[in-house]
């Protein structure tokens, strides 16, 4: 149906190959390539973090409320742009997500600024979404948070190996979560991780995501254990080795697959330079380095977008939006006042996200901005 998809996944004989060794080996459950996969991580993020792998980002999220024991009378302050997961998460340990707008126009992530606005008494912490990969500023931001005593969580979902000041996305909040699914940067279909530097949220993390366990089947079936006690009440966030072995192929890919996106990204900003549409980010005010996830783009007021999607799929190209507003969700539809959020508001009518993915060619982007051109004409 696509001529140009809005992703494509990052795969070849590696993914295959690991995949198949994982089958032929036996055993699926949670076992040696989790633990790889976990120091791999680790050893990228750097600033000795300790990582936890997990069944999903939002997985990672929820684990990480459960773990800073936030629940009913909180609140946490979440980004008005961002996935639903981190709502729902917030909704689902009992606490109050409460929306912080975005920065600017051109900003689209929230500030220590926005965050300040939204501060009350029962605030107990923030999550943070490094939106599209550009990354949020996490100087100010951390400093915000231990000027108030809040906790803070980074949602790195859209940012692995997007850094500020040589420093990872994931590694500057308490706990940092990230999302491994299909479309994500790093892809192994379902799965996550969450980092730490906090010995103690490490530990509580891995009790959170097998049960409560203090042994694992693997060490059982090793000889390494022969019972378990459960030390706390846990949940099965666990992911499984064939997953692992496809994250640690799709790791060593990471940088190279990122470079790719910033190329790509440099040809989207340089052919819609001049035009009605805006790409946000194109100026960040302190010294960070994007993962480039996704290309969202900016249409004119004036437009209707549902018009340019359809006739963009006309031409074959697949487009999509990040993301809808909470309050037009029937969960959510009582909520929030997106007037607290005008920016946000803004944002969310008019956004529209373009295809990008590392095997994507200059010729494609060539079309995908041509035809958006001539859809706006």
């Amino acid at each position: 149906m696509w001529k140009i998809q809005l992703f494509k996944l990052n795969f070849d004989e590696r993914e295959k190959n690991a995949a198949s060794d994982v089958v032929e080996g036996g055993w699926l459950a949670m076992g040696e390539r989790i633990l790889d996969f976990e120091s791999s991580f680790s050893n990228f993020l750097g600033n000795k973090v300790q990582c936890v792998a997990t069944s999903s980002g939002t997985a990672s999220l929820h684990m990480s409320l459960l773990a800073l024991d936030i629940g009913s009378e909180d609140e946490v302050i979440i980004p008005a742009l961002t996935f639903v997961a981190d709502a729902n998460v917030v909704r689902m340990v009992g606490a109050r997500p409460v929306l912080a707008d975005c920065e600017s126009l051109a900003n689209w992530n929230v500030s220590a600024n926005s965050i300040e606005k939204c501060i009350t008494p029962q605030t107990k912490a923030v999550i943070v979404v490094h939106y599209a990969g550009y990354p949020c500023d996490m100087p100010a931001i951390v400093a915000l948070c231990k000027k108030h005593g809040i906790y803070l969580i980074e949602d790195a979902a859209h940012a692995p190996g997007a850094s500020i000041e040589g420093k990872r996305c994931g590694t500057w909040g308490d706990i940092g979560c990230f999302s491994f699914f299909s479309n994500k940067n790093l892809s192994v279909g379902e799965g996550g991780m969450v980092s730490t530097q906090n010995e103690d949220l490490y530990q509580r993390l891995r009790y959170l995501r097998s049960h409560g366990m203090t042994s694992l089947t693997l060490d059982r079936h090793k000889g390494r254990a022969v019972s378990y006690d459960i030390a706390e009440i846990g949940l099965n966030y666990r992911m499984d080795e064939i997953r692992a072995a496809l994250g640690l192929v799709q790791l060593d890919k990471l940088p190279s697959g990122n470079a790719l996106r910033e190329n790509l990204t440099a040809r989207y900003r340089a052919n819609l330079k001049g035009s009605s549409v805006t790409i946000p980010f194109d100026a960040m005010s302190h010294d960070s380095i994007s993962a480039y996830h996704i290309l969202p783009v900016l249409l004119p007021k004036e437009v209707d977008r549902l018009k340019i999607i359809e006739s963009l799929k006309n031409n074959g190209i697949q487009s999509s939006i990040h993301y809808p507003p909470f309050w037009g969700f029937t969960a959510y539809k009582d909520c929030f006042d997106p007037s607290d959020t005008p920016i946000a508001a803004d944002i969310c009518d008019q956004e529209l996200t373009l295809p990008l993915f590392p095997t994507l060619t200059i010729d494609e982007v060539d079309s995908v901005t041509t035809a958006l051109q001539e859809a706006l004409t």
